[in-house]
Parts: structure tokens; sequence; C-alpha cells
């Protein structure tokens, strides 16, 4: 091979940096076997399998690995030469929940800014209500949020468990109230897990109150107490300890992205960004 199909390397780098072809296909704003052509078309011209593939996911391999820097420095080389008569740069007012991306905030902006370094985000990291209400005011372009019910718009990106989490050992004190571990007092999950508790006549106690999910998750693991959490943010090494306490259920939660973004450039951002949460 004398030369690299722009498309096929960054089809294979979405591939890699989601472990799915058919999220790297939302992300680029095309089709699943399109993407698995292009790849197979970039190892072929290559004389190296990059990629493995199995049912639900696919990893890179050893010359994969290898492949993957050069491919990142390709794309960044590319877009660059793009953008060179880029009169201005766009702007894009973005809303994360820490309850939808949990410690995962830095690895998800990495992504973004990789996917265009011409777009200027503007972030805010806030409770699910104060940005879904900032986003009908519209000062926000776009958002994702966690639900615990219906909304009025947004597209669903995942469907999350939400249980009781805690370090393993934690023992639960026979007649002591429950000490909780949550965020802010508008965290919506803080609320709900309050009021599971309050209708299951199971006394309580808060015993931290945490600015953010890095405090949340340190109080946690150290054995603070329990926090109501969905599963896929839940702090490494805790468990679900609610059915083993006797605590309610608290069922499911729905991570959704809103947008109002016009211009071809912010919608490929947002494909990029809708990719990053689904699965």
């Amino acid at each position: 091979m004398t030369s690299l199909d722009i498309d096929a390397v960054a089809s294979f780098l979405r591939a890699a940096e989601l472990k799915s072809f058919t999220r790297a296909a939302e992300a680029l704003g095309t089709t699943q076997s399109l993407i698995s052509t292009r790849v197979k078309r970039l190892e072929d011209g290559l004389g190296r399998l990059l990629l493995q593939r199995h049912p639900r996911l696919v990893r890179l391999t050893a010359e994969g690995e290898r492949f993957l820097p050069a491919a990142r420095d390709l794309l960044a080389a590319h877009g660059k030469a793009l953008s060179a008569f880029t009169v201005a740069p766009e702007h894009i007012a973005v809303g994360i929940s820490e309850q939808a991306v949990g410690a995962e905030v830095p690895a998800v902006l990495a992504r973004l800014a990789a996917h265009d370094p011409g777009i200027v985000i503007n972030l805010r990291i806030e409770p699910s209500r104060a940005l879904e209400e900032a986003f009908e005011r519209g000062e926000l372009d776009v958002v994702v949020v966690r639900r615990l019910g219906p909304g009025r718009t947004g597209e669903v990106l995942r469907n999350d468990a939400v249980g009781w989490f805690a370090a393993p050992d934690l023992v639960r004190q026979a007649d002591a109230p429950v000490p909780l571990v949550s965020l802010v007092a508008e965290c919506r999950l803080r609320r709900h897990g309050m009021d599971a508790l309050d209708r299951a006549g199971i006394a309580w106690r808060e015993a931290f109150v945490g600015g953010g999910m890095a405090a949340v998750a340190a109080a946690v693991q150290v054995g603070l107490g329990i926090s109501p959490l969905a599963a896929r943010i839940a702090p490494t090494g805790s468990v679900d300890v609610g059915p083993g306490w006797g605590l309610p259920s608290l069922g499911g939660s729905q991570v959704v992205l809103r947008s109002n973004v016009a211009t071809p450039r912010a919608g490929a951002f947002v494909r990029e960004l809708a990719a990053a949460f689904r699965g």
C-alpha cells in the first residue's frame, strides 16, 4: 500500500475507540456495513489484522495497538489541513450531568476535542434538572442528562439499572439509620433514593454530601455509607447492597440527549457525543 485512505483510517480509529462498528457508524454518520468494509480494506492494504471481531464488540489486535497512535496522528494532521482556511471556530454550549457520565468526563472531553479541534466547547457540569432548565431557556445547545421518568423531548442513549452501592465490607448496623452518601441537593437520584426509603419506612441519615462524583465515589469506597447510583457509574470495587440490606428497589433510569444544533459541523459533533454515551 502506497497511500492510506483517510475514511478507512477514521473508521478504524472510531471502531477501536468505541469498541463497536455500530457506534463508530453513528459517530461518523454512516452505516455499520460501510465501516466494516473500510476497515477490511485498510487491513488488506496493510497486510495486517487490526481488529478482532466479536458478536457484541471489537478489540484491537497487537498490530492494531501498534497502528493506533499513527492513525490518531494522521487524522489530527488531516483535520488541521482541512481547517487551514476556516474563517472562525464554532462554539457549542454543552451541558453534561455527572450522574450521566460519572468519572469519565475527562475521557469523553478528550475524544470530543480530538474529533474536531476547531470546535470550541463551552461546558457546564451540573445536575440534570438544572441543565434541562438551561436548555429550555436556550442557554445550551446540547445536554446529556439522566432521567428517572418521561420527559418532553430527547433521544434515549442508554438504559441503566439503579441500585444502592457501597464498599463490599460495609455492614448495616441493626436499628441504626441507613447512612446515605449522595451528590448535592439538586441531584435527582439523591431525592429518588430518599423518597424510596421514606415510602418503605426505613430510617436514614445523611453521612456525606459531595460536590461531584469523584467525592461521592471516594466516600463510598472508604465505607462512609451507601449511595443511590446507576450501576454504570458506580465506584470501582463497590457492590449493590440493596437486596442484602432489604432496601427498596430503585428501578431504572435513562441517559438522554437533547440537542438544537443547526449546522452540519455541530451535527457531526453531536453524533460523536451520542456515540460516546450509547451502549
